[in-house]
C-alpha cells in the first residue's frame, strides 16, 4: 500500500481515477514533444555563422532571425498567463517579430530563452484536469489539450524551416542532427 504522504499533488490525483493516467500520459508526451522541439531547433542554431542569421533566401522569405523572433513572440505571449488570459496578448507586436531585424544572435537566443522557459514552466506546472478546461486564443475557445497541441503544431511548423534553411546555409559544412541523407552524386 502506498503512503499518500509521500506522493506528489500531481500523482495522488492520477491514483485517485484511471482515465487521468490516460490525461497524464498526453500531458507527459506533449511536454517531451516540445522538449524535442526546442532541441532540435537549438542544435540547428548552434551550428550557423552570425552572418546566417539574417539571410533571405528571397523578398518573400523569412530569416531565421525573423523565424526565431516570431516564434519566441508566439511562445511569450501564449504561455503567459496561459490558464486565465487570451493567447494573444494585446502587448504583443506580432507585425514588428516579421520586420527585418539587426537583432546579434546573441539577443535572439536571449528572446528565445526568455520564451521557453516561460513555456516549459507552464507546462510543467499542468495537471492532468487542467486539459479539459477552456482557454482562448484570439477569441476562440480550445482546451487545454487543444491549445497545447496547437502551440505543437506551429512551433514545429517553424522549427522545420529554421532546420531548412540552416542546413541550406551551412552546405557541407552542416553536421545532420540525425541519421545523416546519403550522399547523391549530382
Amino acid at each position: 500500500m502506498t503512503d499518500n504522504r509521500t506522493l506528489t499533488p500531481q500523482a495522488i490525483e492520477v491514483a485517485a481515477s484511471p482515465d487521468l493516467v490516460l490525461a497524464q500520459h498526453l500531458l507527459d508526451t506533449l511536454r517531451s514533444a516540445m522538449r524535442r522541439q526546442r532541441s532540435l531547433c537549438e542544435r540547428a542554431l548552434a551550428q550557423l555563422q552570425p552572418a546566417d542569421w539574417h539571410v533571405r533566401l528571397d523578398v518573400e522569405s523569412n530569416s531565421v532571425a525573423i523565424i526565431v523572433r516570431h516564434l519566441a513572440g508566439n511562445l511569450r505571449s501564449r504561455w503567459t498567463d496561459f490558464l486565465t488570459t487570451d493567447g494573444d496578448k494585446p502587448e504583443r507586436d506580432r507585425v514588428g517579430e516579421f520586420t527585418v531585424t539587426e537583432a546579434t544572435a546573441e539577443q535572439l537566443m536571449a528572446e528565445w530563452d526568455e520564451a521557453w522557459e516561460i513555456a516549459s514552466a507552464t507546462l510543467e506546472a499542468l495537471v492532468p484536469s487542467d486539459l479539459d478546461r477552456t482557454v482562448t486564443i484570439r477569441g476562440v475557445p480550445h482546451s487545454v489539450a487543444q491549445a497545447i497541441v496547437r502551440n505543437l503544431e506551429h512551433t514545429g511548423q517553424h522549427v522545420g524551416q529554421i532546420v531548412f534553411l540552416a542546413k541550406h546555409l551551412r552546405g557541407d559544412a552542416w553536421q545532420a542532427l540525425s541519421i545523416p541523407t546519403p550522399r547523391r552524386e549530382a
